[in-house]
């Protein structure tokens, strides 16, 4: 689900966890093909601060694609590596409600 400030996207596992993920750690986190050889050449920005998340697309059941404020919509984030960043983050053992709400709310909403 992705929170209102757009700043923060909530993800809801099937074992009944959620973790959140701040917009920058997901785009400093993208492994498209720009990125990478933009890291490769040095060239990849240092943060991503003001960065917010302008939309959500699912990719078949394995992962959502992201789009984000600064233009940049060509990651794909597989839910075993969002769910890699969140535990690399600490973020990843929130008990939530309702796992399977919090999966409609995520498909139900800024999903298109």
């Amino acid at each position: 689900m992705l929170k209102s400030d757009r700043m923060r996207l909530e993800i809801a596992w099937g074992d009944g966890n959620a973790a959140e993920v701040s917009a920058p750690r997901l785009r400093a986190a993208c492994r498209c093909a720009w990125c990478t050889r933009e890291r490769i050449d040095g060239t990849f920005a240092a943060s991503f601060e003001a960065i917010t998340i302008d939309r959500l697309a699912p990719v078949g059941d394995y992962a959502i694609n992201i789009a984000f404020s600064d233009g940049h919509a060509r990651g794909i984030y597989p839910w075993a590596y969002l769910q890699k960043i969140a535990s690399a983050d600490g973020r990843a053992a929130t008990p939530i409600a309702s796992s399977a709400a919090a999966r409609a709310q995520l498909h139900g909403g800024p999903c298109k």
